[in-house]
């Protein structure tokens, strides 16, 4: 489908804030990921009873579904609905390329029980050196069962998870961060085929053993995606600027200008900044601690608490929009922290659109596609666009 509108441009600019992992709900399919029952936002809500989320809760986040025990409000202030995943799979890379208008038939491949020992051998005679570990673990866990032996031997401390991800692990004064960049790039080269899977990641650490510590300079490889809605919007010769992981997701494609973030805090801040400039296009922002530190560590209080957090600087966002700015709200996936296990989540996500151009109270129903996203975007900022979302822009636009 071509979304392109030859109307007066009504809107300057889109803020599309993912929420990363706060899904709603799980998806028809959710049966096939071992995820019925799960519901990220419901179920926190559930078990957290102190859980207040004022501001979202005035936008309309407990009106998307009427099974959750999220509190609804009677007069939305924003347009509000949630959106089915199309793509296989659940992962951070497919969640986010299906929000910018991709939909992926087959999912990026997982190892739960480590890569072939072949591939690592091959891996280990590229960079010169023997690894350590390759098995699925947390990052935090493998660095203290392994970071010793590591500092003794040189040698990688290789992992991944449940997510599709190639993980090494480094201590800074065994290796240098381009060193350690230069490893993973070195993996990501290998990476193809049947071992291509979304990311390698470079998690470089310091500290002493019983006290080590994962540093900010943490470095995605992604697979580059096809031309998608980041692409369109540059080509139209507008801005696409990247906060937080968005342009390690994206490999830097389409992308015009990026900063980087550790928290939700700096995200929001660097976010809030960014509306504050002038600029026309799109600023796509992830928020990473509900995801990294919380849902995978099945941390219910802490997830709960990062909501709030979000929640009572959303105010400050909203008060620096412009008139023709308009703001997008949602995830990318599930990650339930009061569900079994430590992997994401299959589960519908939270759409909230507000703005001056936006009618309130306008509910879009369930979106057959996240690709539904890219769309409106595209229809709101009066780009050409091919993707199989459908835009829901004019049943919300004034």
């Amino acid at each position: 489908m071509t979304s392109k509108k030859d109307v007066k441009l009504k809107v300057n600019r889109v803020i599309l804030i993912v929420c990363d992992s706060v899904g709603i709900g799980e998806l028809p399919d959710a049966h096939l990921y071992n995820d019925v029952g799960s519901n990220t936002l419901g179920n926190i809500a559930k078990h957290y009873s102190s859980l207040k989320l004022p501001n979202l809760t005035t936008m309309g986040l407990g009106n998307i579904d009427a099974n959750n025990v999220l509190v609804s409000t009677n007069s939305p202030t924003a347009a509000y609905g949630k959106a089915i995943e199309q793509s296989a799979g659940k992962d951070t890379t497919t969640g986010h390329w299906e929000i910018s208008g991709l939909t992926l038939e087959k999912p990026f491949p997982t190892f739960p029980n480590g890569f072939p020992q072949n591939f690592i051998n091959q891996f280990e005679e590229a960079i010169g050196t023997k690894t350590i570990g390759n098995k699925s673990a947390s990052g935090t866990v493998i660095i203290n069962e392994l970071g010793q032996e590591h500092l003794a031997t040189k040698k990688p401390i290789v992992y991944t998870s449940a997510d599709s991800v190639f993980q090494i692990a480094m201590h800074e004064e065994v290796y240098s961060i381009e060193k350690q960049y230069e490893i993973c790039q070195i993996a990501r080269e290998m990476l193809v085929g049947e071992f291509q899977v979304g990311r390698v990641i470079a998690r470089p650490f310091v500290g002493e053993p019983g006290n080590f510590t994962r540093t900010s300079r943490r470095k995605d490889f992604s697979v580059q995606p096809p031309d998608n809605l980041l692409d369109s919007i540059q080509t139209n010769g507008k801005e696409v600027i990247s906060i937080g992981k968005i342009v390690d997701i994206f490999a830097g494609k389409g992308i015009t200008k990026y900063t980087k973030t550790a928290s939700n805090e700096e995200g929001i801040n660097e976010t809030i900044r960014a509306i504050k400039e002038d600029s026309e296009g799109l600023i796509f922002t992830n928020l990473v601690d509900f995801d990294m530190l919380y849902g995978h560590r099945r941390d219910v209080e802490g997830y709960a608490k990062a909501l709030m957090h979000f929640d009572n600087r959303l105010p400050e966002i909203l008060e620096n929009l412009k008139d023709d700015d308009l703001l997008i709200i949602t995830a990318d996936h599930g990650n339930d922290p009061t569900f079994h296990g430590t992997d994401h989540t299959r589960e519908y996500i939270p759409i909230l659109n507000y703005g001056k151009t936006v009618k309130s109270g306008v509910n879009i129903g369930t979106r057959n596609s996240f690709a539904d996203i890219a769309a409106t975007i595209a229809d709101a900022l009066n780009v050409s666009l091919q993707t199989k979302g459908k835009s829901y822009w004019s049943i919300i636009n004034k």
